[in-house]
């Protein structure tokens, strides 16, 4: 009796070490990408992966003493990828919303960005700030939230355009299709360093984009020993860098850089 006693007790003790499955237990880690945003995340002439998002998920992963597999997904898979068990993680320019936290988790954010708007040059005395897209036509590319923003958040009646992937609304402002492209302004300045590109950035800063890492729910140790890691990676300097490596002659003011507040993990 005495021996089923102990026996029970270490199983109870046992049980209640456990954890869920995480990130942190596995030497290599599947991470998802896209390849088709400029500075952003895109593959080269010599069929690697570059930019900045690959530059801090190689920063990171290593951090954490892992190998990468990476795994390049398209505009709008960024949540599934991590709900069918495909990604351990989700390196997509991904900016927190309550909706997205219903069924994913988000290390980081890893950077603080604002949204800007980019019009042709014809309508840069039309378009000064958000409000002027009021009965403008805007892209709305599948799997952001970024118009929605502007239509819900700011009570702004622009009219948005659905599309694919920038490469898309790129196409649509160049044949008059839409009158404006507004999302992360990291991700404006790549797009205009695009071949063929001729586009007037507005320099309106608003909606603050907390850029983060997807995970997959309820993974708080791995959450947790990224968020360490993105620490690590601004008290040492390597984010500033890695900022002006990519940014540094966007325009974009990299004058103020320090830890972003997380979001937590629970």
């Amino acid at each position: 009796m005495r021996r089923l006693l102990i026996c029970l007790i270490l199983l109870l003790a046992a049980c209640g070490t456990t954890r869920p499955a995480s990130l942190v237990d596995n030497d290599e880690l599947i991470v998802a990408i896209r390849s088709d945003v400029p500075l952003i995340s895109f593959k080269g002439q010599d069929n690697a992966y570059h930019g900045f998002n690959v530059d801090v998920a190689k920063d990171l992963v290593a951090r954490l003493g892992k190998r990468i597999r990476w795994l390049e997904i398209k505009a709008g898979e960024q949540l599934t990828v991590l709900t069918d068990g495909r990604a351990d993680l989700v390196f997509a320019h991904m900016s927190v919303t309550l909706e997205r936290k219903k069924v994913i988790d988000f290390a980081g954010p890893y950077h603080v960005d604002f949204q800007d708007i980019a019009v042709r040059p014809a309508d840069k005395d039309k378009v000064r700030d958000v409000r002027d897209l009021a009965g403008r036509r805007i892209c709305w590319v599948r799997g952001t939230n970024i118009a929605q923003r502007i239509v819900q958040e700011r009570r702004v009646e622009a009219i948005p355009v659905e599309a694919p992937d920038y490469n898309v609304c790129l196409e649509m402002i160049k044949h008059g299709r839409i009158d404006a492209i507004s999302t992360n302004s990291q991700i404006l300045a790549g797009l205009l360093t695009k071949p063929g590109v001729d586009l007037h950035l507005v320099g309106a800063t608003f909606n603050e984009q907390r850029t983060s890492i997807g995970v997959r729910k309820g993974d708080v140790a791995g959450c947790e020993e990224l968020n360490r890691a993105i620490t690590e990676m601004y008290q040492d300097g390597t984010a500033h860098m890695l900022l002006d490596k990519w940014f540094g002659k966007s325009g974009i003011d990299l004058s103020v850089i320090a830890v972003p507040q997380f979001e937590g993990c629970s």
